[in-house]
């Protein structure tokens, strides 16, 4: 499936229900969504899914929530990571979240979208799939997109039979792939007692996951029932230090990284969270020294060479940046963030073709980061191809749900591409994807 033709379709289900009530940010790291993929990988297996084929991503959100749109993406809200004591605990969520995607209940999502139209603004869920709004944050990602509170409940609520389903199926694959079945426990606790609060004091999760005493003794029941205690999984201990310690050192201020940097006793993530940490203070002085550091202890890490990549980057040192982000591609030839953060640091030194090939091949590996469409965009204006830059920047202007924008651009590249070339069809599926939004307004 061609991703762009799938945001496309994104847009005509989703984003012409109402304006947008308040900013949503999609955080794109690849060191933090490939260890989400290390911890989530044996609970998808246990669960029938294809790790390959699911993605965990990020939404910047303090609050303790996750959901699924579709059977490719399980979203968590970084305030549901950053609570999260252990990795068993996440690795629950992960389940859970599976066995609505394994157990078929998403098939039902169609006629709440119906309803939630009726009900109220449901406004640009895009924001959650596909990213817009350049440069949000210190992981500048983003998709910047209204959720109304009451319609998004609505879409993405399930009912108590499916919640007691999945909570069944969700620890059968954590038994199965060996994960201590204490910590979904452990997360049926912190919601315990929502049900008496008022619905606006409510966490997120417990307004679409429906909660419940009768649930929290089924899911403790399932975990004594288990003889023996799952063997601490070393690995699963690691890569949950490192996601949960760098999306901290992002969102926490750097004095805070800086007094529990070493609390995983794990030493290049203690290494990594003070460069993150120095980097904020723009302390190239000390971040340097501290990734360099992590760097020797995981010389093959391609993760820790594409961070030495962004600080180099962003402290305006290019050509540093792009033998950083080189050799972090050379290691993870297939990761988009990586190959799109390598174009970037490509076409900022001059080297323009270079840039738009590696700007290419992320984009078509991933359609939803918005940086790369504005970056491509750029390589394509810059080597005189004007109206695949206006395609490009139609894409991003509607995937951030800016569709008046990107009618203009889209209509722009109709008049100067070849009709019926691969970039002219694009602009019409924007076009038409305005169209369909005027409509449903109307």
């Amino acid at each position: 499936m061609q991703p762009i033709r799938f945001i496309a379709a994104l847009l005509v289900l989703v984003v012409t229900l109402a304006a947008p009530a308040r900013a949503v940010t999609l955080l794109r790291d690849p060191d933090i969504e490939h260890g989400l993929k290390m911890l989530a990988e044996p609970v998808l297996r246990a669960a029938g899914l294809s790790p390959e084929r699911v993605d965990i991503l990020v939404l910047d959100a303090p609050s303790l929530n996750a959901f699924v749109v579709d059977a490719n993406s399980i979203f968590l809200h970084s305030g549901l990571i950053l609570r999260m004591d252990n990795p068993a605990m996440l690795q629950s969520v992960i389940a859970h979240e599976a066995a609505h995607i394994s157990n078929g209940h998403l098939m039902r999502r169609p006629i709440n979208l119906r309803n939630a139209r009726n009900a109220a603004a449901l406004g640009t869920i895009l924001a959650g799939i596909a990213g817009a709004a350049a440069g949000s944050g210190e992981f500048a990602a983003g998709a910047a997109a209204g959720i109304q509170g009451a319609a998004m409940r609505s879409f993405f609520s399930h009912t108590r039979a499916e919640e007691n389903a999945a909570d069944t199926s969700g620890m059968r694959y954590l038994h199965s792939a060996g994960v201590n079945l204490s910590g979904a426990v452990q997360v049926m606790d912190l919601f315990r007692g929502q049900e008496s609060l008022s619905l606006t004091r409510q966490d997120a999760y417990a307004r679409t996951h429906p909660l419940s005493r009768d649930r929290f003794r089924r899911v403790r029941a399932l975990a004594e029932a288990q003889s023996g205690e799952a063997r601490p999984d070393r690995e699963a201990e690691y890569w949950f230090a490192r996601t949960k310690g760098k999306l901290s050192a992002f969102q926490r201020s750097p004095k805070w990284t800086l007094t529990r940097a070493g609390e995983s006793g794990f030493e290049d993530v203690r290494l990594m969270r003070q460069a993150v940490a120095y980097h904020r203070l723009s302390d190239l002085g000390r971040a340097l020294p501290a990734i360099d550091a992590a760097v020797a202890r995981r010389p093959d890490d391609p993760y820790l060479h594409e961070l030495r990549g962004q600080i180099l980057m962003e402290s305006r040192r290019i050509k540093p940046a792009v033998a950083a982000y080189a050799r972090a591609a050379n290691l993870a030839p297939r990761d988009a963030l990586i190959l799109g953060a390598y174009g970037r640091a490509l076409l900022a030194d001059g080297q323009v073709q270079q840039a738009a090939r590696r700007l290419e091949e992320a984009r078509a590996r991933d359609g939803r980061d918005i940086r790369v469409l504005r970056d491509l965009a750029q390589a394509e204006a810059q080597m005189g191809n004007r109206g695949m830059a206006s395609v490009l920047t139609a894409e991003r202007y509607a995937m951030a749900g800016r569709l008046k924008d990107a009618r203009i651009h889209a209509e722009r590249a109709s008049g100067l591409l070849p009709r019926g070339s691969p970039g002219w069809q694009r602009a019409q599926d924007i076009l038409a994807t305005a169209d369909a939004a005027e409509k449903r307004r109307k």
